[in-house]
Protein backbone atom coordinates (compact mmCIF):
# COMPACT_ATOMS: atom_id res chain seq x y z
CA UNK A 1 0.00 0.00 0.00
CA UNK A 2 1.35 3.16 -1.21
CA UNK A 3 0.16 6.51 0.39
CA UNK A 4 0.64 10.02 -0.74
CA UNK A 5 1.95 13.44 1.36
CA UNK A 6 -0.85 14.77 4.04
CA UNK A 7 -2.49 17.76 2.38
CA UNK A 8 -4.75 20.46 3.67
CA UNK A 9 -8.51 20.47 2.73
CA UNK A 10 -10.56 23.48 2.97
CA UNK A 11 -14.11 22.60 2.67
CA UNK A 12 -17.38 24.29 3.10
CA UNK A 13 -17.78 22.13 6.27
CA UNK A 14 -14.76 23.21 7.72
CA UNK A 15 -11.14 22.92 7.51
CA UNK A 16 -9.30 19.06 6.95
CA UNK A 17 -6.26 17.63 5.95
CA UNK A 18 -6.49 14.80 3.15
CA UNK A 19 -4.31 12.14 2.27
CA UNK A 20 -4.70 8.98 -0.52
CA UNK A 21 -3.66 5.56 -0.53
CA UNK A 22 -3.14 3.70 -3.21
CA UNK A 23 -4.24 -0.27 -3.06
CA UNK A 24 -3.64 -1.93 -6.39
CA UNK A 25 -5.06 0.38 -8.75
CA UNK A 26 -7.46 1.69 -6.59
CA UNK A 27 -6.71 4.82 -5.04
CA UNK A 28 -8.68 5.59 -1.74
CA UNK A 29 -8.91 8.79 0.34
CA UNK A 30 -9.04 9.95 3.56
CA UNK A 31 -9.94 13.25 4.86
CA UNK A 32 -9.51 13.66 8.90
CA UNK A 33 -9.89 16.20 11.20
CA UNK A 34 -6.20 18.38 12.08
CA UNK A 35 -6.68 16.80 15.78
CA UNK A 36 -7.78 13.27 16.23
CA UNK A 37 -9.39 12.48 19.38
CA UNK A 38 -8.40 9.50 21.11
CA UNK A 39 -11.52 7.31 20.28
CA UNK A 40 -12.22 9.02 16.98
CA UNK A 41 -15.51 9.35 14.59
CA UNK A 42 -14.81 6.91 11.67
CA UNK A 43 -17.11 7.19 8.86
CA UNK A 44 -16.22 4.31 6.16
CA UNK A 45 -17.90 5.88 2.80
CA UNK A 46 -17.49 4.02 -0.72
CA UNK A 47 -17.61 6.22 -3.43
CA UNK A 48 -20.98 7.09 -5.00
CA UNK A 49 -20.24 9.32 -7.78
CA UNK A 50 -24.38 9.99 -8.62
CA UNK A 51 -25.18 10.96 -4.88
CA UNK A 52 -21.54 11.91 -3.53
CA UNK A 53 -21.35 14.91 -6.39
CA UNK A 54 -24.25 14.83 -8.80
CA UNK A 55 -26.64 14.94 -5.87
CA UNK A 56 -28.72 11.66 -7.08
CA UNK A 57 -32.10 11.56 -4.88
CA UNK A 58 -32.45 7.48 -5.89
CA UNK A 59 -29.66 6.98 -3.20
CA UNK A 60 -28.82 8.65 0.30
CA UNK A 61 -25.20 8.81 -0.12
CA UNK A 62 -24.66 12.12 -0.76
CA UNK A 63 -26.65 13.12 1.83
CA UNK A 64 -24.86 10.26 4.16
CA UNK A 65 -21.56 12.08 3.41
CA UNK A 66 -22.51 15.22 4.71
CA UNK A 67 -23.94 14.26 7.78
CA UNK A 68 -20.30 12.88 8.31
CA UNK A 69 -18.45 15.69 7.17
CA UNK A 70 -20.25 18.03 9.52
CA UNK A 71 -19.83 15.35 12.16
CA UNK A 72 -16.65 14.46 12.16
CA UNK A 73 -15.49 18.35 11.83
CA UNK A 74 -17.77 18.80 14.82
CA UNK A 75 -15.85 15.27 17.12
CA UNK A 76 -12.99 14.99 15.26
CA UNK A 77 -12.58 12.33 13.19
CA UNK A 78 -12.11 10.90 9.82
CA UNK A 79 -13.36 9.26 6.64
CA UNK A 80 -12.07 6.94 4.66
CA UNK A 81 -13.48 7.06 1.02
CA UNK A 82 -13.23 3.66 -0.73
CA UNK A 83 -12.99 3.58 -4.73
CA UNK A 84 -15.76 0.99 -4.93
CA UNK A 85 -18.12 2.38 -6.83
CA UNK A 86 -21.84 0.98 -7.10
CA UNK A 87 -21.56 -1.46 -3.87
CA UNK A 88 -18.11 -2.87 -5.83
CA UNK A 89 -19.71 -2.93 -9.43
CA UNK A 90 -18.42 0.03 -11.15
CA UNK A 91 -19.83 2.91 -12.70
CA UNK A 92 -20.49 1.08 -15.67
CA UNK A 93 -22.61 -1.83 -14.19
CA UNK A 94 -23.86 0.69 -11.53
CA UNK A 95 -25.97 3.11 -15.01
CA UNK A 96 -26.81 -0.40 -15.88
CA UNK A 97 -28.55 -1.37 -12.73
CA UNK A 98 -30.10 1.90 -12.39
CA UNK A 99 -31.96 1.29 -15.54
CA UNK A 100 -33.10 -2.07 -14.31
CA UNK A 101 -34.19 -0.06 -11.77
CA UNK A 102 -36.13 1.89 -14.03
CA UNK A 103 -37.83 -1.36 -14.70
CA UNK A 104 -38.56 -2.55 -11.32
CA UNK A 105 -36.03 -4.26 -9.90
CA UNK A 106 -34.86 -3.77 -6.71
CA UNK A 107 -30.43 -2.44 -5.80
CA UNK A 108 -30.30 -6.20 -5.19
CA UNK A 109 -31.95 -7.57 -7.52
CA UNK A 110 -30.67 -5.14 -10.61
CA UNK A 111 -27.15 -6.42 -9.17
CA UNK A 112 -28.21 -10.35 -9.86
CA UNK A 113 -29.79 -9.42 -12.78
CA UNK A 114 -26.76 -8.07 -13.88
CA UNK A 115 -24.63 -11.23 -12.32
CA UNK A 116 -23.34 -9.48 -9.46
CA UNK A 117 -23.61 -10.16 -5.67
CA UNK A 118 -26.18 -7.85 -3.92
CA UNK A 119 -22.72 -6.46 -2.72
CA UNK A 120 -19.36 -6.62 -3.96
CA UNK A 121 -17.43 -4.68 -1.51
CA UNK A 122 -14.45 -5.07 0.28
CA UNK A 123 -13.34 -3.18 2.93
CA UNK A 124 -9.74 -4.95 4.55
CA UNK A 125 -7.58 -2.13 3.53
CA UNK A 126 -9.73 -0.15 6.25
CA UNK A 127 -8.05 -1.93 9.12
CA UNK A 128 -4.38 -0.92 7.29
CA UNK A 129 -5.69 2.70 7.20
CA UNK A 130 -6.43 2.88 10.65
CA UNK A 131 -3.13 1.44 11.49
CA UNK A 132 -1.39 4.22 9.30
CA UNK A 133 -2.45 6.33 11.93
CA UNK A 134 -2.32 4.29 14.51
CA UNK A 135 -6.11 4.06 15.62
CA UNK A 136 -7.07 1.13 17.48
CA UNK A 137 -10.11 2.03 19.31
CA UNK A 138 -13.45 4.13 17.18
CA UNK A 139 -16.76 5.11 16.66
CA UNK A 140 -18.28 3.50 13.46
CA UNK A 141 -20.45 6.23 12.14
CA UNK A 142 -23.10 3.62 9.82
CA UNK A 143 -26.12 1.80 9.07
CA UNK A 144 -24.08 -0.63 7.63
CA UNK A 145 -23.47 -3.60 9.66
CA UNK A 146 -20.79 -5.89 7.04
CA UNK A 147 -18.29 -2.58 8.33
CA UNK A 148 -18.56 -3.60 11.73
CA UNK A 149 -18.11 -7.13 11.19
CA UNK A 150 -15.08 -6.37 8.63
CA UNK A 151 -13.33 -4.72 11.12
CA UNK A 152 -11.13 -7.81 13.27
CA UNK A 153 -8.38 -6.12 14.79
CA UNK A 154 -10.01 -2.45 15.42
CA UNK A 155 -12.17 -2.16 18.25
CA UNK A 156 -15.54 -0.65 17.22
CA UNK A 157 -16.62 0.74 20.87
CA UNK A 158 -19.64 2.61 19.51
CA UNK A 159 -21.59 2.48 15.83
CA UNK A 160 -23.37 5.84 15.46
CA UNK A 161 -26.28 6.02 13.33
CA UNK A 162 -27.26 8.40 10.27
CA UNK A 163 -30.04 9.37 9.75
CA UNK A 164 -31.08 10.50 6.70
CA UNK A 165 -34.90 11.70 5.76
CA UNK A 166 -36.56 8.99 2.29
CA UNK A 167 -37.65 10.94 -0.28
CA UNK A 168 -40.15 9.33 -2.74
CA UNK A 169 -37.00 8.50 -5.06
CA UNK A 170 -34.70 6.35 -2.39
CA UNK A 171 -37.47 5.21 -0.38
CA UNK A 172 -37.40 1.81 -2.37
CA UNK A 173 -33.79 1.95 -2.15
CA UNK A 174 -34.22 2.46 1.48
CA UNK A 175 -36.33 -0.62 2.39
CA UNK A 176 -34.31 -2.85 0.67
CA UNK A 177 -31.14 -1.52 2.26
CA UNK A 178 -32.97 -2.35 5.30
CA UNK A 179 -34.64 -5.84 4.53
CA UNK A 180 -32.34 -7.47 2.21
CA UNK A 181 -28.64 -5.97 3.32
CA UNK A 182 -29.70 -5.86 7.37
CA UNK A 183 -28.59 -2.11 7.68
CA UNK A 184 -29.73 -0.44 11.04
CA UNK A 185 -32.22 2.53 9.47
Amino acid sequence: MEKSQIANLPTKFGEFKIQSFKENEKEHLVIFTKKLPEIPIIRIHSECLTGDALGSLKCDCGEQLEYAMKEIQKHGGMIIYLRQEGRGIGLFNKVNAYALQDRGFDTVEANHQLGFEADMRDFSIVEKILKEFNIKKIKLLTNNPRKEFALKEIEVIERLPIKIKPNPFNENYLRTKKEKLGHKL
